[in-house]
């Protein structure tokens, strides 16, 4: 990875399956996960640098406002020292670099706020656009089924697990780590779980298909163990949200929050009336 260069768990990075849209109605409009997909493009074209400003502005926001690997394991903000050896001379895992007087770069920084605030931050017009996708497609069944206030609650969770993954594999990084897909990647592993058999309208490399959603978001999940570790993708982020995702799925298909069937009909719907007998007996 580039030094300089967030790490950005981006769901669409890896493109050979890229789901478009689900065959899948809701009985209640999802304004959570509509939230959440305009606090992201907010977030991006009015509060971040990108894409107007230069990279220095870009690295500078990213250090004081993203989470880092090493400020969580340290509980601290990195030093000075600890960002010239990352972002000059290359070295992604730099935490204790340096003198141990060296200052802190952003002595105010909350190192735990900041996992929430990159939930919410992304590196390109890419890396948004394919993040949101996913959860433009995936998002509002499962906001249907857990409701309202249990989905954003379990949206923060499934984040904050996903970051605690990419901490747990990449302890010593001192590389700023931006993006949704985390959070996500937990709402497509209770989907998973969910509304398994529900068809998805896919870009399967070059071709449109209709899929299961299982076969959708198993070979999306078993794509992350392939990723390329030189690509900036935090993949770990995407196996700890997706697994923490399929868990809150059973969880809720346990106690009842899930709903046997694979797609809901709209509000109002009634099953039509029965054919009437014909003459010898039998409907037509």
């Amino acid at each position: 990875m580039p030094a300089g260069a967030p790490a950005a768990p981006g769901l669409a990075t890896v493109r050979p399956v890229l789901p478009l849209r689900d065959d899948n109605p809701v009985r209640h409009p999802p304004v959570v996960t509509w939230l959440i997909i305009g606090a992201c493009l907010l977030a991006y074209f009015v509060w971040q640098p990108s894409p107007v400003s230069d990279d220095t502005d870009d690295l500078e926001f990213s250090l004081r406002h993203a989470a880092i690997p090493c400020e969580i394991t340290q509980a601290r903000p990195l030093t000075d020292d600890e960002v010239i050896a990352t972002f000059r001379f290359g070295d992604d895992e730099a935490c204790g670099a340096g003198a141990a007087t060296s200052p802190e770069f952003d002595p105010g920084k909350n190192v735990w706020l900041a996992v929430v605030v990159s939930l919410f931050l992304h590196a390109s017009l890419l890396h948004i656009g394919g993040n949101l996708l996913f959860l433009w497609v995936f998002g509002n069944n499962v906001e249907d089924t857990l409701g309202k206030i249990g989905f954003a609650a379990f949206y923060l969770a499934g984040g904050i697990v996903a970051a605690g993954a990419h901490v747990l594999v990449n302890p010593d990084s001192t590389v700023p780590v931006v993006g949704a897909s985390g959070a996500i990647a937990a709402v497509m592993g209770a989907y998973l779980v969910l509304f398994p058999n529900v068809r998805v309208r896919t870009l399967f490399f070059i071709t449109l298909v209709d899929i299961p959603a299982k076969w959708v978001l198993g070979f999306w999940f078993v794509l992350q163990f392939f990723t390329d570790p030189n690509s900036g993708v935090a993949w770990a982020a995407h196996v700890g949200g997706f697994a923490f995702g399929v868990l809150v799925g059973l969880m809720a298909r346990r106690f009842g929050a899930g709903r046997p069937r694979d797609a809901v009909r709209p509000s109002g719907w009634r099953p039509p009336p029965p054919t009437p007998p014909g003459p010898f007996g039998g409907r037509y």
